[in-house]
C-alpha cells in the first residue's frame, strides 16, 4: 500500500456519460482511480456535473491525504461554460470540500486528448465525433479553434453532419423512386424499421411520399444531434461499395482536412492528433483524412484521462515528468 502522504497529481476526464480520475505519483505510477457520472455542463445541471467531478477525484484519493496533491487537471467537454462567473463558482465550490493541496485547472477535452497522444508542446487536434472542431495547441494549451459551432451553425464532417447527409440522400432516393438498397435501405431500416426491399421497390409515388413524410417527421421529432446515429450506417455502406455513402465520407474528409489545415500555420510540421469516432479505428473518413495529410505527423488520441493526468504531472512535477503507467498500487 502506498504512503498516503506521497506527493501525487490528479487527472480527470469529465465526459458526457462518465467521469474518470487518476492519481499519479512523480514516477508516473497510478496510485488510485475514481469514477462517477457524467460531468459535461451542456448535458447535466452544473451542480451535478461539478459534484460528479469532485466525487471522481475523491474516489481516486480514497487512500491518500488530499493535501498531497500538487496539481489537478480536469479535461472537460463544455469547458467554455465556465466563462460564466456564476457557473465557475459552482465548480469552484465543489473543490472546496476536497481539501486538495493545489487548485484545480480546467481545460478543454481537446487539450487532454492532444496530450494523450504526444509529448510535443505544440500542434493541432482534430476532433470529429458527434460534433467537429479543430484546435491549435501551443505550450500544451488550446489557443484558438476552427469550427465547433454546433449542429445549427457548423460541425461539418461530424457524425451529425454525416447522419444528416445520409437522411437527405434517402429522401432523394424516395423522391426519385430508388434505388433503395445500400445506404437508403439501411437508413429506412434504422429510422422506420422498413427492411423489405421488394416492398420498397413496389411503392407507388403516393407511398413514397408518405414514407418520406414519416422519415422527416421521425428525424424532426428527435433531438437534432440524434442524426449522428446514422453515421455508422454510412461507414458500413461505404465499405460495401455504396457510391452515395462513399461520396458522403469523401466530402466529410475534405471538410475535416480543410478545418485542420485552417488551424495550422503554413508549412507547420507539428503533430496532428485525431480524436473521435469519425476519425479513429477503421473509419473511412479517418482513412481518407490520413491519406490526404500523409505528409504530416498524424497520431490518434488514446485516453483522455491519461492525457489529463500527464498534464497534471507536468504542472506538479515539471517538464520531465513521465507519462502515467496504468498499474494500480
Amino acid at each position: 500500500m502506498s504512503d498516503p502522504s506521497r506527493p501525487r497529481v490528479v487527472g480527470v476526464d469529465a465526459g458526457g456519460t462518465s467521469t474518470r480520475a487518476l492519481a499519479v505519483d512523480a514516477d508516473g505510477i497510478v496510485l488510485g482511480s475514481g469514477r462517477a457520472g457524467g460531468a459535461n455542463p451542456n448535458a447535466h445541471p452544473p451542480e451535478r456535473a461539478a459534484a460528479n467531478i469532485a466525487a471522481a477525484i475523491g474516489d481516486a484519493l480514497r487512500d491518500a491525504d488530499p493535501a498531497s496533491v500538487r496539481a489537478c487537471v480536469v479535461g472537460m467537454a463544455g469547458v467554455s461554460k465556465l466563462t460564466d462567473p456564476a457557473m465557475a463558482k459552482v465548480f469552484d465550490d465543489a473543490w472546496t470540500g476536497l481539501g486538495l493541496g493545489s487548485g484545480v485547472r480546467m481545460v478543454a477535452d481537446a487539450e487532454a486528448a492532444f496530450a494523450s497522444a504526444t509529448d510535443a508542446p505544440d500542434g493541432t487536434v482534430l476532433v470529429a465525433g458527434t460534433g467537429a472542431i479543430s484546435a491549435r495547441i501551443r505550450k500544451r494549451r488550446l489557443v484558438s479553434t476552427t469550427g465547433g459551432y454546433g449542429w445549427l451553425l457548423g460541425d461539418e464532417g461530424s457524425a451529425f453532419w454525416i447522419g444528416r447527409e445520409a437522411v437527405r440522400a434517402t429522401l432523394t432516393a424516395l423522391g426519385r423512386g430508388g434505388p433503395f438498397d445500400g445506404l437508403p435501405l439501411a437508413v429506412l431500416r434504422e429510422a422506420l424499421h422498413l427492411s423489405d426491399l421488394d416492398a420498397l421497390r413496389a411503392q407507388t409515388e403516393t407511398d413514397r411520399l408518405l414514407t418520406s413524410r414519416r422519415l422527416i417527421t421521425t428525424c424532426n421529432f428527435e433531438s437534432p444531434i440524434r442524426l449522428a446515429r446514422f453515421a455508422p450506417l454510412v461507414s458500413t455502406a461505404a465499405a460495401e461499395g455504396d457510391a452515395t455513402a462513399r461520396k458522403i465520407t469523401d466530402h466529410a474528409a475534405e471538410l475535416l482536412v480543410a478545418s485542420a489545415l485552417e488551424a495550422r500555420e503554413p508549412d507547420e510540421d507539428t503533430p496532428l492528433v485525431l480524436v473521435g469516432s469519425v476519425l479513429v479505428g477503421d473509419s473511412p473518413v479517418g482513412a481518407k483524412v490520413r491519406e490526404t495529410l500523409r505528409g504530416l505527423e498524424i497520431r490518434s488520441a488514446t485516453d483522455g484521462v491519461l492525457g489529463a493526468a500527464w498534464l497534471a504531472a507536468v504542472d506538479g512535477f515539471g517538464e520531465n515528468a513521465p507519462r502515467p503507467v496504468l498499474e494500480i498500487q
